[in-house]
């Protein structure tokens, strides 16, 4: 699958946050997005995702111009930054919901074991980000937004993740935003750094430098 996005405009009180964007994503490769607060990288995930309605835009799959909004199609998950679950609801519940194995979890997250029937609203921020973004990674979609899944997480879930994210690769279309960029450029197969409404290509790390996001070495 490819996921092809520009002809993107989008304003705030006559301010245009968005509006030269080109982005390319494909099954078997991630796809991170870098930029400073404000650029629009959690604006795009949500257009993209469809709950967020541009003046302008033009989504397309595997060539197709996509009229519907995605989430309708039941083919795309994505974890926003701010919670995702209800609070009442348990984990052993939420499992579930996604139809995930909590037994597969815990045997890779394996401090987890013994909160299967906590609620929500019973974790730490951390705790919590990890169960959202594994939930949202590991669904039944197709398309995975994920927008800074390794904030308020320690860094041994992180690179657990990083290392879930590249199994599968193979079979998703992986997109990620998030603060972190060092994680950002080791686990993409391709980089977009958002500045001033445009998208702009990453090929080196050169590349950020030259744009202010990056101090040279």
């Amino acid at each position: 699958m490819i996921l092809e996005v520009d002809n993107i405009e989008l304003s705030y009180n006559d301010k245009k946050i968005i509006h030269s964007i080109y982005l390319r994503a494909e099954t078997g490769k991630i796809t991170g997005i870098l930029g400073r607060n404000g650029c629009g990288k959690t604006t795009l995930l949500r257009i993209i995702f469809g709950d967020l309605l541009p003046k302008y835009k033009n989504i397309r799959i595997d060539g197709t111009y996509q009229k519907s909004k995605l989430f309708t199609k039941n083919i795309i998950g994505y974890l926003p930054q701010n919670k995702l679950l209800p609070n009442s609801l348990k984990l052993s519940k939420a499992f579930k919901w996604y139809q995930l194995n909590w037994e597969q979890f815990t045997g890779t997250f394996t401090s987890f074991k013994k909160y299967k029937n906590l609620k929500i609203n019973e974790l730490s921020s951390g705790e919590l980000r990890v169960i959202e973004t594994y939930l949202t990674l590991c669904s039944s979609k197709q398309i995975i937004l994920l927008d800074e899944p390794f904030s308020f997480i320690a860094p041994i879930y992180i690179e657990k993740f990083k290392s879930l994210m590249e199994s599968l690769k193979k079979e998703k279309l992986i997109i990620l935003t998030d603060h972190f960029y060092r994680d950002i450029l080791e686990i993409s197969d391709s980089i977009y750094f958002l500045k001033n409404g445009y998208s702009k290509l990453i090929v080196t790390r050169e590349d950020l430098e030259n744009e202010g996001y990056l101090i040279p070495n």
